[in-house]
């Protein structure tokens, strides 16, 4: 996308230099997590610029200094947002960009913005925001589950994972007397697929109402008690009855999913237990709070209303992974 500023020479030149930098600074980083070995003979490592050190100056914008800390973050967070790899393109567009990140800031003193309640407002926010997300990492950091913490985590997901998995076709019609037409042309060896193209009104049948793979928890109990009685290849013979109407189901294939190994799941359970434990943190922080309310402002009720939780429509889950 181009840039809604124009991109002068000046501006082009900043940014090469600046990939130079962002990449000696990579290396070293790369190299300092290495074992020291032995000087190599060629003197080829002494031509990498060296990385620059912290509250280096990266551009003066009108006179204002915007050192390049405060663009690697911009840089990051941009990576982040755009699921970008760093690259010398990406560099140059991100720097460019940090310009008229600058250039349209500086506006705010000759519009007054500083004075604006709304944009006060908006950088309180946004500095409790920064606050908490550093204070939560933070906190993480010192949180280091033992090998029997994460043990006991991985023996919970075996055995959320280990549970029979099916993928499954059904065709979804408002009443049941077509439900059971359906049914009398399947056993007249029509095409399932085709049926559910045409007569289906989920959101499935487009697809010839293919649900792929799924467990029972995923979908209404009706729907899931059929579909675990049915033989590989079958079909249900009367129609299945749910909130979303009426069900002709077909069970392609079956399986008994298999968990990760303790090892592949290890980073996961690291930060399900960070989570957990932060969690227990932030509850413990809230009970030593001393927390005044403004009563003419809020009205605490003492028993919050409790909503009815909606019934689960039977959808498409995510592919299992085999």
């Amino acid at each position: 996308m181009r840039s809604a500023f124009p991109q002068s020479h000046k501006t082009s030149a900043l940014a090469a230099a600046l990939a130079a930098i962002l990449t000696a600074t990579s290396v070293q980083a790369a190299d300092a997590a290495k074992p020291a070995e032995a000087p190599a003979s060629a003197p080829a490592a002494a031509a990498t610029p060296e990385a620059p050190q912290a509250d280096v100056r990266l551009a003066t914008v009108n006179g204002v200094p915007y050192s390049l800390d405060l663009f690697r973050i911009f840089y990051l967070e941009r990576l982040q947002q755009t699921q970008s790899q760093d690259s010398p393109e990406a560099q140059q567009q991100s720097f460019n960009d940090f310009i008229n990140l600058v250039v349209t800031a500086q506006q705010a003193p000759a519009l007054k913005l500083t004075e604006r309640h709304d944009v006060q407002l908006g950088l309180e926010l946004q500095k409790l925001k920064l606050y908490s997300s550093v204070a939560l990492q933070a906190l993480a950091m010192d949180i280091k589950p033992t090998e029997e913490e994460l043990k006991k985590a991985y023996d919970e997901v075996v055995k959320e994972v280990k549970q029979d998995q099916y993928k499954a076709r059904h065709i979804l019609v408002k009443e049941e007397a077509e439900a059971k037409k359906l049914i009398a042309e399947l056993d007249k060896k029509a095409d399932f697929t085709e049926l559910a193209k045409k007569h289906s009104i989920g959101p499935a049948g487009k697809n010839g109402g293919d649900l792929d793979w799924f467990t029972a928890g995923q979908m209404v109990k009706p729907f899931s008690d059929a579909t675990a009685a049915l033989e590989k290849g079958s079909y249900t013979k009367t129609p299945v009855q749910t909130q979303f109407g009426w069900h002709v189901i077909l069970l392609e294939d079956k399986r008994v999913a298999e968990p990760p190994t303790f090892e592949d799941a290890k980073p996961q359970l690291i930060a399900a237990i960070q989570r957990n434990k932060l969690g227990e943190q932030i509850i413990e922080l809230r009970k030593t709070t001393k927390l005044e309310l403004n009563e003419d402002v809020i009205k605490l009720k003492e028993e919050p209303a409790k909503a009815e939780a909606a019934p689960a429509e039977p959808a498409k889950p995510a592919p299992a992974k085999k």
